[in-house]
C-alpha cells in the first residue's frame, strides 16, 4: 500500500482559498476515482469536490468550516501498488482531475478532440457525473456520444430512460460514484453543537411529532448546518417543496420542525416528571442568551466587501420618487393568462426592466463605469440588468444580459430562471458578471424607500418599493390609486441630480403609460 496526498485544487475560479462545508467521506472509507469526497464553498459557489485515487482514506486534515488556501493537503489515502503505479503521477494530475466549478463546466467541455476512454476510465463532464448519480446510473454503462466518446447529460438522460434495469443494478454493484446522502452522511471531524453534542435536543423524534423519514433531500449550505445545530436529521423535516423533482427544505422549516421535536420533548418530560435534559444539565436559559459567533466568510464576505468599495468610493446620492400605476396593474392582470399559457409566470420585473432600459437609451451616463485611472466615463452600450435577489448565503445578483433584444415573456421566463437557480446557490460566477446596471427588489419583503448601495463599478442602482394602494391627490381630490416607489441611488461623481430626476420622469412616464414601452 502506498500513501498519497490530496491537495485542494483550483475549483476552476481563479479564487485562493475556500471554506471545506463539508465532509463527504470518513477516515477507513474505500473511495473511487471521481466519487465526491467534501464540498467546498468559494466567494459565489458550492463545489463538490471528487477522489483522484481509488483507495483508502487514511486522514482528514482539515475539520469543517475551516477556510483552505487551494493547494493544502486536505486528505490522506492508502492505495494499491506502489507509487508510480496505484495512482496518477503526481499532484498536477490529481488537481487536472479534480472537478471544476459550474462556470469551468463549458471550458472542461470544450475541446474538440478530447481523449478516446482507456484503461476502464470515462470522460465526462462533472454536470453528467452529477446528474448520473442522482439518477443512480452506473456512467461507466453509458455510451459517450461527444468527442472522443466523452458522455454528456444527455447520455445519461437517455441510458436512465431507455428502461433498461441493469443500469441500476451496475451502478449498485459498481465501484464507481455513488449518490451521496447529504441529508444523513456524517462526518470525521467533531461538530460544535452537532448531533451527538445535543443529546436531549431535538435529535431523537418523539411519537407526537410525525417524521417525513425520507432518503434524499436537499438543502442549502445555511440549512444543514443549522439542521445540525438544531440536531435535526433533514431526512425528517416535512416539507411540500421540491428542487428537480428532489425535497427540498428550507431553514425556516428545520427550525419549525425542531421546535416541534422540542416541545413534544418538554411535554414528555413533564408527564413523567424526569426533569428536562437541558435543565438537568443546568445551562439550559443561560446557554440561549449566550452571544453566538457567526464566521464572516464565503459570499457574506464577499457582499461585505463589495459594499465597502462601493459607499467608500463613490459618493451616493439617492433620488425617491413614486409613480402611480393603475395602468401597469390592469396591463399585467390582462397578460398574465396569456402568459401563464405559455408556462410564464409573469411578474412586474419585466416591465419595469423595459422601462430602464429606455431611460438608460436616452441618458447613457446612467449605464456607464467610471475609470479613474484612465480618466475617462465607460458609457456601456449593452444593457445588461442585474436582479439583487436574497438567498440564505446573502445577496446573489445574477445578470440579465441585453435586455433590449428581448421581449417582455422572454425577461420573465429568464428572470424566474435566474432568480430560482440563485437561491439554489446553481448560479455560475459568468450569470453574475456583465452587469451594467442593478436593481434591487426591497418591495417584494414590505418595504417601500431605501439607500441602495452602487453595484460598483456601475454607476446607479434602482431600488423598487411595493406596489401597494397610496392615497393620490388629482385634481384637488384624494383617491387610492396602486403606486410604485423607487428609490435612485447615482455616483455624483458621474450623474447630476438634475439628470437622475429626470431619468426617474423618464421611467415613470413609461410605467405609468406602459403602451408606450411597445415604442423602445
Amino acid at each position: 500500500m502506498a500513501e498519497k496526498e490530496f491537495k485542494l485544487p483550483d475549483v476552476g475560479e481563479g479564487v485562493a482559498e475556500g471554506e471545506l462545508v463539508n465532509w463527504l467521506v470518513a477516515p477507513g472509507d474505500t473511495v473511487t476515482e471521481d466519487q465526491p469526497v467534501a464540498e467546498v464553498e468559494t466567494d459565489k459557489a458550492l463545489v463538490e469536490v471528487p477522489s483522484p485515487y481509488n483507495g483508502t482514506v487514511k486522514q482528514l486534515h482539515v475539520e469543517e468550516g475551516q477556510m483552505v488556501p487551494v493547494g493544502d493537503v486536505i486528505i490522506t489515502y492508502s492505495v494499491e501498488g506502489d507509487d508510480d503505479e496505484a495512482a496518477p503521477a503526481d499532484d498536477g494530475a490529481a488537481e487536472e482531475s479534480a472537478e471544476p466549478a459550474p462556470d469551468a463546466e463549458a471550458e472542461a467541455e470544450a475541446p474538440d478532440e478530447a481523449p478516446a476512454p482507456s484503461n476502464g476510465r470515462v470522460f465526462a463532464p462533472p454536470s453528467a457525473r452529477r446528474l448520473a448519480r442522482e439518477l443512480g446510473v452506473d456512467i461507466g454503462a453509458v455510451d459517450g456520444s461527444g468527442p472522443g466518446g466523452r458522455v454528456t447529460e444527455g447520455d445519461v438522460r437517455a441510458h436512465a430512460e431507455s428502461g433498461d434495469g441493469a443500469a441500476e443494478e451496475q451502478a449498485e454493484k459498481s465501484s464507481g460514484p455513488k449518490q451521496v446522502d447529504i441529508g444523513s452522511k456524517k462526518s470525521a471531524v467533531s461538530k460544535k453543537g452537532g448531533a451527538d453534542a445535543a443529546a436531549g435536543g431535538a435529535g431523537a423524534t418523539p411519537s407526537s411529532v410525525e417524521a417525513a423519514g425520507r432518503d434524499r433531500t436537499l438543502a442549502v449550505p445555511a440549512t444543514r448546518k443549522a439542521a445540525d445545530e438544531a440536531g435535526v436529521d433533514l431526512n425528517d423535516v416535512p416539507t411540500g417543496e421540491t428542487r428537480d423533482g428532489e425535497a427540498f427544505v428550507s431553514t425556516a422549516q428545520v427550525q419549525q420542525y425542531a421546535d416541534a421535536v422540542r416541545e413534544a420533548k418538554a411535554a414528555e418530560t413533564e408527564e413523567t416528571g424526569a426533569p428536562a435534559p437541558a435543565a438537568a444539565a443546568g445551562n439550559g436559559a443561560a446557554e440561549s442568551r449566550e452571544p453566538e459567533s457567526v464566521p464572516y466568510r464565503g459570499v457574506r464576505r464577499t457582499i461585505g466587501e463589495q459594499m465597502s468599495q462601493s459607499k467608500y468610493t463613490a459618493p451616493h446620492v439617492t433620488h425617491h420618487d413614486t409613480a402611480v400605476v393603475d395602468e401597469l396593474v390592469d396591463t399585467r392582470a390582462e397578460l398574465k393568462a396569456h402568459a401563464a399559457e405559455r408556462d410564464v409566470k409573469l411578474s412586474y420585473m419585466p416591465f419595469v426592466m423595459k422601462a430602464l432600459v429606455a431611460g438608460l437609451k436616452e441618458f447613457p451616463t446612467l449605464n456607464s463605469e467610471l475609470r479613474e485611472e484612465e480618466e475617462e466615463i465607460l458609457l456601456k452600450k449593452e444593457y445588461n440588468l442585474g436582479i439583487a435577489v436574497a438567498t440564505d448565503a446573502g445577496l446573489m445578483v445574477p445578470v440579465v444580459k441585453h435586455v433590449d433584444e428581448k421581449s417582455i415573456l422572454e425577461l420573465a421566463d429568464e428572470v424566474n430562471d435566474l432568480a430560482t437557480r440563485a437561491r439554489e446557490r446553481k448560479v455560475t460566477r459568468e450569470e453574475m458578471q456583465g452587469g451594467t446596471f442593478t436593481i434591487t427588489n426591497f418591495g417584494a419583503i414590505g418595504g417601500e424607500y431605501a439607500t441602495p448601495i452602487i453595484n460598483y463599478p456601475e454607476t446607479a442602482i434602482m431600488g423598487l418599493g411595493a406596489i401597494d394602494e397610496r392615497p393620490v391627490a388629482e385634481d384637488g381630490e384624494v383617491r387610492a390609486a396602486s403606486t410604485l416607489p423607487l428609490s435612485l441611488s447615482i455616483d455624483h461623481r458621474v450623474i447630476d441630480g438634475a439628470e437622475a430626476g429626470q431619468f426617474t420622469n423618464y421611467v415613470m412616464e413609461r410605467l405609468e403609460n406602459p403602451s408606450l414601452l411597445l415604442l423602445d
